[in-house]
């Protein structure tokens, strides 16, 4: 069976024969288990992980900026383009 998502991608769903086997496997492996619907719920995104934001909190951007400023935050880690963010709201309120 085929579904097809909002955007249009067509995911091949497993039968019930593959289901049955990969839920073997969850079952014999000692380090998982399968959640049930009140841990999934409790399931929160990580810091620096994708996603929708719910009220809109920044206005995106396309801006030229040298290699050096970006290298340098980037050899940072994850977040970045928030850490960027930070440093440029405290040179605003330095200037203010």
């Amino acid at each position: 069976m085929q579904v097809k998502s909002k955007s249009g991608r067509v995911f091949k769903l497993p039968t019930p024969e593959e289901n049955l086997a990969i839920n073997a496997g969850i079952d014999a492996d000692p380090d998982t288990y399968e959640l049930n619907k009140a841990e999934f719920a409790q399931l929160k995104r990580l810091p620096g992980q994708r996603g929708r934001q719910k009220s809109p909190t920044k206005v995106q951007v396309s801006m030229r900026v040298s290699p050096e400023v970006v290298n340098y935050f980037k050899s940072k880690g994850t977040g970045w383009q928030t850490r960027m963010d930070e440093a440029l709201k405290e040179y605003i309120a330095e200037h203010a």
